[in-house]
């Protein structure tokens, strides 16, 4: 595994929109997420990129309301060296020091990767809302109808991270 030192971590700026807006069009058919029937412009928020040798190798977006930070995109081009940990931790102490209560995300039931991921990390299963995708699907149609190893998409899962203690 990869030392962190390995990363360069920094703020999305404004050159890297154009990027941002590919990548997230690529990973996930649109630069616009759709959770619990909201869409959200994931290309528009704040963000943070993991360079790696000079490139870009990692991407997550965030967005704070109130006491409550939400991670909206998590991807890592390169799995399994630490560069999803990296981006989740500095979102993580980004919360905490704008006084965040919490750090939550909406995963949907196919996605088993991101569950052990997202639970290895300190966060718990909180609400399952089941067939909430068919009501995002009408607002992003692009949502396929089988995940990851031809599961079903069908429900909305919401992990948190507890910040306040």
């Amino acid at each position: 595994m990869r030392n962190e030192t390995d990363f360069i971590l920094r703020p999305v700026s404004p050159d890297d929109r154009e990027w941002v807006t590919l990548r997230l069009t690529e990973l996930w058919g649109a630069p616009v997420v759709v959770r619990q029937g909201e869409s959200i412009p994931a290309d528009q928020l704040p963000g943070w990129i993991v360079e790696l040798q000079g490139e870009r190798a990692g991407l997550v977006t965030y967005l704070i309301r109130g006491r409550d930070c939400e991670i909206v995109t998590l991807n890592s081009l390169q799995q399994g060296i630490g560069i999803g940990s990296a981006l989740v931790d500095t979102v993580r102490q980004l919360a905490i020091a704008q006084g965040c209560r919490r750090l939550w995300l909406i995963t949907t039931n196919d996605n088993l990767p991101a569950l052990g991921f997202y639970q290895k990390k300190g966060f718990h299963l909180v609400r399952v809302y089941p067939g909430m995708v068919d009501a995002s699907r009408k607002v992003k149609p692009q949502i396929p109808l089988l995940g990851m190893n031809g599961i079903p998409i069908r429900d909305e899962i919401e992990l948190e991270l507890r910040l306040d203690g």
